[in-house]
This record gives structure tokens, sequence and C-alpha cells, in this order.
């Protein structure tokens, strides 16, 4: 039976029922605290719905969003290289569940299945080149395609037309001011793409919205279908 996240599911179904049984169900609630960066992170966990948000802080910058995991990974990714620490601070952005597993068990599973030392290395290819994407959308996007990505972004894990979020948190995980966020959410409530209230968001026109956004969203659904298939 599928598990609801694709890395779980890219897996043969004898090494994904080995690995699930070495997991326990989780709550990921928003605001949840899963990582520090520079620390070990002790458990890993394979969202089913919701994201994790994944930032940096720099030289006492407000903290900056270089990342987000969610049903297409999994948080902890890294173990696959040896190091320990978390080379990010991981966020829960949007409440859902996951599945979590532990550090020694999850060394166990890797030793196991050359199915899924394949895939997350595979895995671990489509982040950096998200991340080098991300990098370039950040440097020549304007805010409103770049928000635009970010909530299809946002939906694609929440496996729902609308979450919580505040203008406040949106403004550091684009890296901007809030006026910018303000002035870019508005315009495209004023377009009928999104109603925003008082913290709760919905997407109305999901087309429209990929119209809006930026090349960048695309491109990063087609380095995961490129590298995982």
């Amino acid at each position: 039976m599928p598990t609801q996240n694709r890395l779980l599911d890219s897996l043969p179904r004898a090494d994904r029922q080995r690995l699930l049984g070495a997991c326990e169900p989780a709550a990921l609630e928003k605001g949840q605290l899963l990582a520090q960066r520079g620390r070990p992170l002790r458990q890993a966990y394979f969202p089913l719905a919701g994201a994790i948000s994944l930032t940096i802080h720099a030289d006492g910058h407000q903290a900056l969003e270089v990342g987000m995991v969610g049903c297409e990974g999994m948080l902890g990714s890294h173990w696959l290289l040896g190091p320990g620490v978390a080379p990010a601070q991981a966020e829960v952005l949007i409440a859902g569940r996951a599945w979590r597993i532990g550090r020694p068990a999850f060394s166990r599973q890797l030793a196991l299945s050359t199915a899924l030392r394949r895939n997350l290395g595979r895995y671990l290819g489509v982040r950096l080149e998200q991340l080098a994407l991300a990098v370039a959308c950040r440097r020549f996007h304007p805010i409103g395609p770049r928000l635009a990505r970010w909530l299809l972004m946002s939906q694609d894990r929440a496996a729902a037309d609308h979450f919580q979020v505040t203008h406040e948190s949106l403004a550091q995980m684009l890296g901007v001011r809030r006026v910018g966020v303000t002035v870019a959410a508005g315009d495209l409530q004023r377009r009928g793409l999104i109603r925003y209230h008082r913290g709760e968001l919905a997407v109305l026109d999901r087309p429209g919205l990929e119209v809006a956004a930026c090349s960048c969203y695309a491109a990063d659904g087609q380095a995961y279908t490129r590298r995982m298939a």
C-alpha cells in the first residue's frame, strides 16, 4: 500500500515494509523544532502531510529559508553522507503527520537496502539542484512570482487548499521586508488567486497561481521527476 511519501513509495515493497517496521508514526505540530543547525539530528522524518521549513541564521540576521521538506522526501537525508549534525534548522511550518525513525535503526536499514541507498542518493541530488535554483530565484525573480511559487510548494505538501501562515513568516521565508509580502499577497488576492484573512490562507485558483509563479516552480518538479525516475 502507498504511504503518501514519495521517497518511501519509490522503494521496492519488501524494502519499504522493512523500513516502515522500524519507524513510528509522529504528529508534526506547527512551530515544532525538529533540528538545530550544527547539533546532532537524532530522529529523521518522512512527512506524509505538512511542511518542514529549513532555515539558516547568519550574523544575527533573521532566519532565511533554504529549503522545504514534505511528502516528496525526508528530513535527515544527510545521514547517507555520514555526518549526524543537522545542516540547517528544521521547524514545522504546516502541521501534518510523518513516519519517524532514529539514527541507529536507519543506519541498519541503509545497510540492508541497496534501493534505499540509491534512492536517497538521488534525492540528495534533487535537493542540491533545487538549492542552486533557489539561490538564482532569490537573486533574479520579483517577490510576487516567488511568493506564488512558495504558496504552490506549501500547498503541495499541506495536501490541502488552505493553511495557516502569517505575513511575518512569509517575509522570513522569502528573505524580504514584510511590506513587500503584503503588497504581493494583496495583488494575488485582488486577482482572485488566493484569499488571506487573519493568518488563514486559501488557494482559490491553482492554475492561475501556477501562471503567476516564476519558472522555478516547474523546474523544481522537473528536477525531482528526472532524478527520481
